[in-house]
């Protein structure tokens, strides 16, 4: 994943810096579903993976990250929208 998309992060819960990162939820079905999540790399915390109270990780924590995301899918959309261009 891109270094943007990770951040050093005091949690509370843990009372200790954590590293967190903004990842894509793995899909099982055969629709490919773009849904975020923010993930710590503290895999003891009873709360990974959540992002449910107590746990404070929170997607607003990437809002830049993610609307870069959102622009950068907007480009690629149009590029392959637009006509080819032919010798």
């Amino acid at each position: 994943m891109h270094k943007n998309y990770r951040k050093d992060y005091f949690c509370n819960v843990v009372s200790e810096h954590v590293e967190i990162v903004l990842k894509n939820k793995p899909s099982f079905s055969r629709e490919f579903k773009n849904e975020l999540f923010v993930q710590c790399n503290q895999l003891d915390c009873q709360h990974v993976d959540l992002n449910q109270f107590p746990c404070p990780l929170r997607l607003d924590l990437f809002s830049e990250q993610i609307e870069q995301r959102g622009k950068a899918a907007e480009r690629r959309r149009n590029e392959s929208l637009a006509p080819a261009d032919r010798w």
